[in-house]
């Protein structure tokens, strides 16, 4: 064939053309007698147009176009032809529109492809995704021909071959770090990857990945790890990143997303495929892109099986109701808690719930967009045996009240009810009786139990009162804050008060408050811390109390 400047193809031949065929945007000139000889369709395309008294045939529908025709029509001249995995889909479908079969002449053209495709393409693992990248562009005629099945099938086969047999090359240059590492394997050199396969795999458009990773995932020969990732690299492959463009294509990527949520493993919390980031990732994607509700509920129902791994920073992507819906459904999750697998869902599930306690409790402290209700929902979502230690809800509390001036003295009771002091650390507790933005009654709870743990524990108290909180305290507040502490001391006139009783554990202000709102406690107290502090380290008061009781003897 020679070709000539524009659209026009002429064949070598000492004689005229005497058919005239154009295909699209080209024109061919060329001889009746080879492509009779070789296409039945043309016989009749010939025999239509003699009948009409013309030598010109135009062609609107033929699959691959122009550059398909012309490798046939050099097939039927008897000249050599190139076939690849590039072009091999366009020539086969148009070899089969043009009849080029074995009853036309023996040896034709579909014989010859699909003797090269069964013998080179899809024993070729580069070659067959190749293949199977551009049937898309021929549908239906690559589906009719089984073309996309056949090399599904050579796909997928080869996925799910030992990774020791392999000899082919595959691309493999990904190079995972931090939360991406969903999947870890040991990697030596020589040492084929369980998922060697997954990074040419996710360069095919979305209904030929689907399809194969169908058929990888039914067969259950595939470690859901390495499915896991395959659609996790896919997702990051393909979705784009910014929210513009997640909506502009609202369509297509709601279809990835139900797809790729129909294709996960099935979470459970003994097993993790992906990790609970990529699926409040993904779950975020769904929802803007509009996905069905039974996908983000299945989505939610994932999560919340994997909220204990989840961070704080991947909740915060979330409103606050689907943050309160995940949590619910995880609480929901613990109370279904078969019998039989009570024992061991405690041992697991102790861990578990601790990690949410503390995730709940820090979201509380960092999330922005929190009511005052919703603060108190999502926080009695927590059962107790999820929060040992208070610390966190009280932090989360404080910010809210600091962040929220406006809250009134029944709000903010109603916000600290959440919180029990008595299982505030001894840090907790001292930063709370200084807290100015607490109500008064509950730092007068902090002072009162910390009195009682402090009566209940002396030898505690007095091991601790070196290092206690409160001398923190006073040494930050300077010399002249420490005279006026011991000026105090002086003024009880009582040894006792060296010995790290409860008294001492209230700084000025907050014993201020105590006296104030119950007179007596305080004094109580001292006399109580004197009494613990032993006989032998107070006689005058021992020497005191002898010579009162022998009066009243000799009274009688």
């Amino acid at each position: 064939m020679i070709n000539l400047p524009v659209v026009v193809r002429y064949a070598v031949s000492d004689l005229d053309s005497d058919v005239t065929i154009h295909v699209g945007e080209v024109t061919f000139h060329l001889h009746k007698f080879p492509l009779l000889s070789k296409s039945n369709r043309m016989q009749r395309l010939v025999f239509e147009a003699a009948e009409e008294e013309t030598n010109e045939i135009t062609i609107l529908d033929m699959p691959g176009g122009h550059k398909a025709f012309e490798i046939c029509a050099k097939f039927c001249y008897g000249m050599t032809v190139t076939l690849n995995a590039y072009n091999i889909t366009a020539v086969r479908c148009a070899a089969e529109y043009l009849e080029m079969t074995e009853d036309a002449d023996r040896g034709n053209l579909i014989y010859k492809i699909e003797v090269f495709l069964n013998s080179g393409i899809f024993r070729s693992w580069k070659d067959s995704i190749i293949v199977l990248q551009t049937t898309r562009s021929l549908l239906p005629w690559s589906e009719d021909l089984k073309l996309v099945g056949r090399c599904i099938d050579s796909v997928s086969a080869k996925i799910l071959v030992n990774p020791e047999t392999i000899t082919w090359s595959y691309t493999h240059n990904r190079k995972l770090s931090g939360p991406d590492k969903i999947v870890e394997y040991h990697r030596e050199e020589n040492v084929i990857p369980k998922d060697w396969w997954v990074e040419d795999v996710c360069e095919l458009e979305f209904d030929m990945f689907k399809r194969v990773m169908s058929v990888v995932k039914s067969s259950g020969r595939m470690n859901n790890g390495v499915i896991a990732e395959a659609l996790r690299y896919y997702v990051a492959r393909w979705l784009p990143e910014s929210m513009e463009s997640l909506t502009e294509a609202a369509s297509s990527n709601k279809h990835l997303v139900e797809t790729v949520v129909f294709l996960l493993p099935r979470v459970n919390r003994a097993m993790s495929y992906s990790s609970c980031s990529f699926l409040l990732k993904l779950l975020k994607v769904s929802i803007l892109v509009g996905a069905d509700e039974t996908v983000q509920e299945d989505l939610v129902q994932n999560v919340s099986l994997k909220l204990h791994e989840a961070s704080v920073k991947d909740l915060l992507i979330h409103e606050v109701g689907l943050v309160h819906r995940i949590v619910d459904q995880f609480m929901a999750d613990e109370k279904r808690v078969s019998e039989d697998d009570r024992y061991k869902e405690f041992v697991l599930g102790n861990g578990i719930l601790l990690s949410v306690g503390r995730l709940i409790d820090a979201y509380l402290t960092h999330c922005s967009d929190l009511t005052l209700s919703s603060f108190i929902e999502l926080s009695e979502l927590i059962p107790e045996s999820a929060r040992p230690i208070h610390d966190g809800l009280y932090k989360a509390i404080d910010t809210f009240m600091k962040e929220h001036t406006e809250l009134t003295k029944s709000e903010k009771k109603r916000l600290c009810g959440l919180m029990d002091v008595r299982k505030l650390t001894g840090e907790a507790s001292t930063h709370a009786a200084q807290n100015e933005r607490l109500p008064l009654r509950v730092v007068v709870q902090v002072l009162y139990f910390e009195q009682l743990r402090a009566n209940h524990s002396p030898v505690a108290s007095v091991a601790a009162s070196s290092h206690s909180p409160v001398e923190k305290i006073e040494e930050n507040k300077g010399e002249e804050a420490t005279k006026k502490v011991e000026l105090s001391k002086k003024s009880r006139g009582s040894k006792s008060t060296r010995s790290g009783g409860g008294a001492q554990l209230m700084p000025s202000r907050s014993r201020r408050i105590f006296e104030k709102i119950w007179p007596g406690k305080v004094e109580s107290s001292n006399k109580s811390s004197e009494v613990s502090s032993g006989s032998s380290q107070s006689p005058p008061a021992k020497s005191s109390s002898s010579s009162s009781r022998r009066r009243r003897h000799s009274i009688s």
